[in-house]
């Protein structure tokens, strides 16, 4: 793997990563694609949305359809049909998702799997043969994702094991592979002191990225806000930053601002599905019967597949129907929505205007004159 910077503005950068399958311009949004699919949409209308990269989610692809299978189509990428770049979760956020189904100790961890209820365990060195055996072009190491709210003394706790694990997972990935990118994952919970002894244990170590995982689990914003402050202008200039599970396009413009390169998170998809569609005027949550005979487009100037052929109106008609194809091309918008948000992002950053840039996309979304909502999670 290969990370260049090509224009600052500020904190934020302009830069290009490049791996032997592709290239991907940053910052960049990765949809998530957890059990090998961004849900409703195929391959080829995934890539005509914008999208290079995607991430998939190790421990679920583990119990469906099984490493066997993945292996029997040549991995991952063939598996789903997908030519751009796969970068797979360890498996460490289920640490904390699935917390009241699992078992942690220094080993690692052990799920009851919410599939068939069976005991899966689950530690660094099995993460990372699972990630390489599934293909992924950057794998992510075994991390111990801290809840919120922690005491200064259980996310020190869970921190530390987060770093012993981190030095396990570069063992076992440096030891069988050559190929492929891994990043590391700093963890801390809302405590500077304890973000910057990890980022510097995982800085030892040498990792060819570098996650910020632990937020957007239920903290306020000012203090996600605080930990970036903190740990971005630390964290090395020469290799690509990742924000774990961030979020709405207002937080991604401000982490953008903040020196991140990478973003991931379900909610273009989920709430497309809940009919919750991101416009340039705010939220348009297209269930209300103000929609019913509303002929525009989602966005009038939206160039995605859905604002080009349908209006507002067969879109709540769809919905009301509960009809696949309005989830489906719900789908499509929001991900086209998020592409030409960071895109747009990266030309404001190399012109030197993001100053401006955010300006005026508060204005547009405080103002919401149109739909009268805010860009806000349901």
């Amino acid at each position: 793997m290969e990370f260049a910077v090509l224009a600052t503005d500020g904190l934020a950068r302009c830069g290009r990563l490049m791996l032997p399958r592709t290239v991907v311009e940053t910052p960049a949004f990765m949809p998530v694609g957890t059990y090998a699919t961004v849900k409703g949409v195929a391959s080829e209308e995934l890539r005509a949305t914008g999208t290079s990269i995607l991430v998939a989610n190790t421990l679920h692809l583990m119990l469906r359809p099984g490493v066997e299978v993945v292996q029997l189509h040549g991995g991952l990428h063939r598996f789903m049909q997908w030519p751009g770049l796969i970068l797979t979760d360890s498996g460490g956020f289920q640490v904390y998702s699935l917390r009241k189904r699992r078992d942690l100790d220094e080993t690692g961890v052990t799920f009851r799997s919410p599939v068939d209820g069976a005991r899966i365990f689950l530690d660094a060195e099995r993460s990372m043969a699972v990630q390489r055996a599934l293909g992924a072009d950057i794998a992510m190491v075994f991390d111990d994702c801290t809840p919120y709210p922690a005491t200064e003394c259980e996310a020190s706790e869970s921190m530390r094991r987060s770093l012993r694990w981190a030095r396990r997972s570069w063992q076992a990935y440096r030891d069988r592979d050559e190929h492929g990118a891994l990043f590391g994952i700093v963890q801390g919970g809302m405590y500077a002191r304890l973000r910057r002894e990890s980022l510097q244990g995982l800085m030892e170590l040498g990792f060819d990225g570098y996650a910020v995982g632990g937020l957007s689990v239920g903290e306020p914003e000012e203090e996600r806000l605080a930990v970036l402050d903190e740990l971005a202008p630390l964290m090395p200039a020469s290799a690509p930053r990742y924000l774990m599970g961030v979020g709405q396009p207002h937080d991604i413009v401000a982490a953008v601002a903040r020196g991140i390169d990478l973003f991931d998170c379900v909610l273009p998809t989920r709430n497309a599905r809940n009919g919750h569609l991101y416009a340039r005027q705010g939220v348009i949550r297209i269930r209300n019967s103000r929609y019913r005979a509303d002929l525009r487009p989602i966005d009038e100037q939206c160039t995605c597949y859905t604002c080009r052929h349908y209006s507002r109106a067969y879109l709540h008609h769809l919905d009301k129907c509960r009809e696949m194809l309005g989830a489906r091309l719900n789908t499509l918008h929001n991900l086209h929505y998020y592409q030409d948000l960071l895109s747009s992002l990266r030309e404001a950053v190399r012109a030197g205007r993001l100053a401006s840039y955010r300006v005026a996309f508060e204005a547009a979304r405080n103002g919401a004159e149109d739909c009268g909502e805010r860009f806000t999670d349901p």
